[in-house]
């Protein structure tokens, strides 16, 4: 798939309403916001019984956020964070005892219309933008779409929630319409663990790329350097998506925007101060690694002109060749664990 090469910053532009309701719409009363995750959900294996709000354990609360969106505070034993219903969109992770490992943009604009920016977006079922469709969305719906609360626990070590979102009209309007389901299970504690599970709900076989697009945060992105794709082959987007293979760390001196390809199961991110985010994953065979250096940042309206030096995205996807394709009624799970060290 052909992406842009400004599609990090470009503006998602005001999509249709999307909603998180299954294949199967439920109770004609089913609410927006803060109360739709109490709405029925169809059967399936991914589906699990209505959520009962009175089931929310005492470290998890489900609270209106910045903007007026619905957000899921989570305060455990061993780390935080705060996940978003829009988008199903984390926002924070902070371990206990240490700094918050994520970054959040002072500029992000919390909004039904636009993507948070920072945190980890998730980039489905198309990443940058859709070759058929340039009007759409850049890196798909489920960034733009109000999921929907379906299980929380805390188990002392780890907090666990997940939420769900299955296509709509509004998603089969799309240049994507197939049916399908996918469940977000985000595990807070010592370390961080995102397990994104999609299941073909069709009839016939589809393929889509996908992305946990992390944003870290980093003291200085001029002293942090990204490894583990050494040997990689790289697709470079700010130069005709030309070919490389990187022969060492990634270390940044200007503006960077690269698509790995075939990339193996470890990376780490290590800042001048010698913190390391090591990041494992299964499920994914793409990394792409960005930053949008002084010119960008200045050119977005959600992102501080000197905000591009406090931040790197390393993210765990599925793109272009390395694309998922599923028969009916099958699944894919993408995992990524992210561990602080120093």
């Amino acid at each position: 798939m052909t992406r842009s090469p400004r599609a990090h910053g470009s503006p998602a532009g005001p999509p249709p309403p999307l909603g998180g309701g299954p294949a199967t719409a439920g109770p004609r009363s089913c609410e927006t916001g803060v109360r739709r995750w109490r709405c029925q959900h169809s059967g399936g294996p991914l589906s699990p019984a209505p959520f009962d709000p009175a089931a929310l354990p005492a470290s998890v609360r489900l609270e209106t956020g910045e903007g007026g969106l619905p957000v899921v505070r989570v305060d455990g034993s061993r780390g935080s964070a705060e996940l978003y219903l829009h988008g199903a969109h984390l926002t924070r992770w902070t371990p206990a005892d240490g700094r918050p490992v994520l970054w959040l943009s002072a500029a992000s604009l919390f909004t039904e219309a636009k993507a948070i920016r920072g945190g980890v977006p998730i980039c489905f079922p198309w990443f940058g933008a859709n070759p058929l469709d340039p009007g759409a969305p850049a890196h798909g719906f489920a960034r733009l779409a109000e999921w929907e609360l379906v299980a929380a626990r805390d188990d002392g070590e780890t907090v666990t929630v997940s939420l769900r979102l299955a296509d709509s009209p509004a998603t089969r309007a799309t240049a994507w319409p197939h049916r399908f389901e996918a469940l977000y299970t985000v595990t807070v504690g010592a370390r961080l663990t995102l397990a994104l599970t999609v299941t073909n709900r069709d009839t016939d076989s589809v393929s889509f790329e996908e992305a946990l697009h992390s944003y870290l945060a980093v003291d200085d992105i001029r002293a942090t350097e990204v490894t583990g794709l050494e040997g990689a082959p790289y697709l470079d987007q700010l130069a005709g998506m030309s070919v490389g293979t990187e022969t060492g760390p990634v270390r940044f001196g200007a503006e960077t925007d690269r698509i790995y390809l075939d990339t193996p199961a470890a990376t780490a991110v290590t800042e001048g101060s010698g913190r390391t985010v090591g990041i494992t994953t299964q499920g994914s065979h793409s990394t792409i690694v960005w930053n949008p250096w002084m010119a960008k940042a200045a050119s977005m309206g959600d992102f501080g002109d000197d905000e591009w030096t406090g931040m790197v995205c390393v993210e765990s996807a599925n793109v272009r060749e390395n694309r998922v394709r599923l028969e009916p009624d099958q699944s894919h799970t993408l995992t990524a664990v992210f561990d602080v060290a120093g």
